[in-house]
This record gives C-alpha cells, sequence and structure tokens, in this order.
C-alpha cells in the first residue's frame, strides 16, 4: 500500500536537501541545567527567537478557565463561518500561540473561521490535567459563545506535536463530557502525540534527522505526566490511542517519515478507521517532525491538502 503519490515522491530529493543544509541533528540539551523548571525557562527564551511576525489580525484576549483567566489569540474575519480552535506545540513545555500567527491568520482569511488559539498553562508547573483543563474550556467559550459572537455553532479542532495531542484528547472530551460532537466539523491533528507510554518510533527513528530526540521527547512526558506509570498513561485522557474513536467527526492526519511521532499519527488514523471514524492519513516522506515549516514543495502540498480538506467541511 502506497501512503502517498508518485508527485510527492519527486519531492524527496528537494526534503534531503534541506535537511543536510539545516543540519537537523535532534536537542543538544547538554549545557542546560538538570532542575526541570530552570531547564524549561532557557528553553522557553532560546524558542522566541523562532517566532514570526505578529499578525496585525490578532487581537490578545481572555477567557474563563478551572484556574483563572485563560489567555487566548482571536483571528476574526467579517462574517465568520465557523469557528477553529486551535492548540500550538511545544511538547506540553514550550509555545505560545504567538509562534502560530501567520498559519492562524491564513485559515481565518482563506475559509472565513474565527479562529481562536488557546495560550494554556504548560509543564512542568502545571502538569496534567492543566493544559488538557483548559483546552476544554476553550471549547466550551467557543460552543457557549459562537452563536451569539459570530452567528454560527460549528467548529473545527485542531493543533501540532503536542498540540495534536490536546486536540485529541479536546475531541473526546467534547463528546464524552460536553455531549456535544455533533458541532465538530472535524479535527486537524498534525504530527500529534497520542501514545505517552512511546510508540517504537520516539525510541529511534532509524537515525534520520529530526528536530526531536528520544531523549527530549522522555523530558516532555515526564513534564507532563511526572510519576506516572505506563498503565496510568493508558488512560484515554492521557493517551487518545487508546479511547474508543468511534462516532467522531472526519480527522486529517498528518506526519512525516523522519518524525520521531511517525508511529503515533500511523497507529492513530489506522485505530480511527477500524472505528469507522471518517479518517484521512496524509504521509510526507523524508519529512521531519515541525517539516511543514521548510520552504518546500512537501510543505506546500500539505498547505494544499489542509486547505482542500477544510474547505470539503464547511457549512
Amino acid at each position: 500500500m502506497k501512503l502517498w503519490n508518485d508527485t510527492i515522491d519527486g519531492y524527496r530529493p528537494e526534503a534531503l536537501d534541506l535537511l543536510e543544509y539545516l543540519h537537523y541533528t535532534g536537542d543538544d540539551d547538554a549545557d542546560l541545567p538538570d532542575d526541570p523548571v530552570a531547564r524549561t525557562q532557557i528553553m522557553r527564551q532560546n524558542l522566541l527567537a523562532f517566532e514570526p511576525e505578529p499578525s496585525s489580525m490578532a487581537v490578545e484576549s481572555t477567557i474563563p478557565g478551572p484556574a483563572g483567566e485563560i489567555p487566548v489569540r482571536m483571528f476574526v474575519p467579517d462574517e465568520p463561518k465557523a469557528m477553529f480552535l486551535h492548540i500550538h506545540g511545544g511538547g506540553w513545555i514550550l509555545g505560545r500561540p504567538n509562534m502560530s500567527d501567520p498559519g492562524n491568520e491564513d485559515i481565518a482569511q482563506r475559509h472565513g473561521l474565527a479562529v481562536l488559539s488557546v495560550d494554556y498553562r504548560l509543564a512542568p508547573e502545571h502538569p496534567y490535567p492543566a493544559g488538557p483543563d483548559d483546552c476544554e474550556a476553550a471549547a466550551v467559550w467557543l460552543l457557549e459563545h459562537g452563536p451569539e459572537r459570530w452567528g454560527t455553532d460549528k467548529m473545527f479542532i485542531g493543533g501540532e506535536s503536542a498540540g495534536g495531542h490536546l486536540a485529541a484528547a479536546t475531541l473526546l472530551r467534547v463528546r464524552d463530557r460536553l455531549g456535544a460532537i455533533d458541532r465538530i466539523l472535524g479535527a486537524n491533528l498534525v504530527f500529534g502525540w497520542y501514545d505517552l507510554r512511546g510508540t517504537p518510533s520516539i525510541f529511534g527513528n532509524g537515525g534520520n534527522p529530526d528536530m526531536l530526540s528520544p531523549a527530549g521527547l522522555q523530558f516532555m512526558i515526564e513534564s507532563f505526566t511526572p510519576g506516572m506509570s505506563d498503565a496510568e498513561r493508558r488512560d484515554p485522557d492521557v493517551s487518545p490511542l487508546f479511547a474508543d474513536l468511534s462516532g467522531l467527526p472526519p480527522c486529517l492526519v498528518s506526519v512525516g517519515t523522519y518524525d520521531h511521532l511517525l508511529d503515533d499519527s500511523l497507529f492513530f488514523a489506522t485505530r480511527l478507521a477500524a472505528a469507522e471514524s471518517p479518517v484521512e492519513l496524509a504521509v510526507y516522506p523524508d519529512s521531519p517532525h515541525g517539516f511543514m515549516a521548510l520552504p518546500s514543495e512537501m510543505t506546500k502540498t500539505h498547505a494544499a491538502r489542509l486547505n482542500t480538506w477544510i474547505a470539503s467541511l464547511m457549512p
């Protein structure tokens, strides 16, 4: 079974050239302190240098949350047709909505979606379930206020990496806790993390270049779920791969073959299909974690597929 077409296969030489040029070698945390909080604070500061220029369309606000006000970043077009809850990545310990401004602005303008990107609480200061609880609160807020604010009660959910994990977890909470799965148009799950015990590719991706490393991934897992056993990490609210995946809206599951989280997407998409939930699996050869930030034809293909998928589900 081929996981990509001949056109995508033709982009592989360019993808490999970009990886060599960028010298993707994985994490290098040797000079960081051992204390998890101190280590993470330095990593967060370093990440700020890679943030894009802020969008002039973005509006900062807050919404009520389980531990106080939650900062959010909104992109609201004229006459929204639906909503989009976006959840940023960063291994549950890094990142903020600002890092996704270009993509969120494009989705808002191209598809007429009111986008809310949630600045959920981060580990290790706020381990599970703080982040998922904040994301659920954001979904509740959109479902409650969308009709009065923007004249729509339909929404998408999506995120990248740890944001893909949180998007999947939020999707399941909308179904199981809120009873509102009929109002979700679809879930965009980009190189997400669905089994926090660790799938085979997390421990080794064949030595291929990637921005992730087994040691870095383990630090993120321990920060988000400190002291949890494998049995506890099998809880479906922690690891969505173990959930009942039936009765879900369409999901687009995207990943590159060099990604240490490759198996998470392959396993999750297969379980969705077996549960008869509509799913599209988009696999991009010779592509690392975060490949969509690279200036390549592979990236353009991913963007085009996402836009086609969203357009096909619009009310």
